[in-house]
């Protein structure tokens, strides 16, 4: 199994992060001749990014450097809006507001979806008590009126233990944050406050570890490569289909929900044009499947691939989101749009 890169940080909230994914050891002649394609948001789609990177480098001989940064969806596309950079990662689709300062500055880009993610609700495996919980209860947990009042796990179900909970989330830059708001508050970016927050998700993976008393949400490929130091909770939708425990499997059949999302790469048309990231497209969307599995996510069905890249030839901009945060979307529900373009 890869095992992408661990990044820490300094404190409860991660500032923007750059590495260099599989770099290569170059000499300094052909140094100056490397083609540079530069990505940056989500640190939920980084483990695919990095993988295919470093793959795509190795093909490449040195000749083409890939870097890719951890700013959070909402801080990626800041920067993918200015023009600073080819790429930008998203844990959710692009906003309205994000595609307003894009068109103000000139950015058009191809919207491709490229696996599907099983959000978890981890705690310690310390917590003895919990195995399920519901959305309701997360609600209760961590919605705005929570705060100040809902301090101790017996604040939220009498039966649960008089223990403070000790809180763990994405930042306000986070596509995770934005998503996780809007399936169990109702509202992107509604929550309380106070709880350590990070867009970079090993910040939360090893608070989670380290509190007996955490509960958070991360990544499932975040998830999966500490499940022995962690314990996932299965998520009640309360539509009385019961538990389900996060999985692939689950995503597949559409049952994790609502907490079940896809993940995409947003491309401006201006890098599209660039050889060096024509390359990279056309490899991430025929070996990248394979590394999109590896890193535990969900690889879309190959039509939806072929159909993305279709869209990426003939240049065809925009999102079928409408620019407003979704919730519930399966991955039949985004073939279907995809094939309405």
């Amino acid at each position: 199994m890869r095992l992408f890169k661990t990044h820490g940080a300094a404190g409860p909230v991660a500032t923007s992060l750059v590495v260099l994914a599989g770099a290569l050891s170059l000499p300094s002649s052909a140094s100056a001749q490397t083609k540079t394609i530069t990505i940056d948001g989500s640190s939920t789609v980084f483990p695919i990014s990095e993988a295919v990177a470093e793959e795509f480098q190795k093909q490449k001989k040195g000749e083409v450097r890939v870097t890719v940064g951890i700013s959070g969806t909402g801080g990626g596309f800041k920067k993918f809006c200015r023009g600073e950079t080819d790429i930008s990662n998203g844990s959710r689709p692009i906003l309205r507001q994000e595609m307003d300062e894009c068109a103000k500055n000139g950015i058009k880009f191809i919207e491709m979806p490229i696996a599907f993610d099983a959000l978890t609700v981890a705690v310690s495996p310390k917590n003895n008590f919990l195995e399920c919980i519901s959305v309701a209860d997360l609600k209760k947990i961590w919605e705005p009126a929570a705060q100040g009042k809902v301090i101790n796990y017996s604040d939220v179900n009498p039966a649960w233990p008089n223990k403070k909970i000790t809180l763990f989330g994405a930042g306000a830059d986070s596509g995770t944050f934005d998503y996780f708001t809007e399936a169990v508050n109702g509202k992107a970016k509604a929550t309380r406050t106070d709880f350590t927050a990070s867009e970079d998700d090993n910040v939360l993976v090893t608070g989670i570890e380290r509190d007996e008393n955490a509960l958070g949400y991360i990544p499932f490929a975040y998830y999966e490569p500490h499940k022995a130091k962690l314990k996932a909770l299965a998520i009640d939708e309360g539509k009385g289909k019961g538990c389900v425990k996060p999985s692939l499997e689950a995503v597949t059949a559409g049952t994790y929900n609502p907490l079940a999302r896809p993940l995409f790469l947003y491309v401006s048309t201006k890098a599209a044009e660039k050889p060096e990231v024509k390359d990279y497209v056309e490899f991430l969307m025929t070996k990248g499947p394979a590394l999109v599995k590896e890193v535990k996510y969900l690889p879309l069905p190959p039509a939806a691939y072929a159909t993305s890249y279709k869209h990426f030839k003939d240049g065809r901009l925009g999102t079928v989101f409408g620019g407003v945060p979704e919730v519930g979307v399966s991955v039949e529900d985004l073939m279907k749009r995809d094939a309405k373009i």
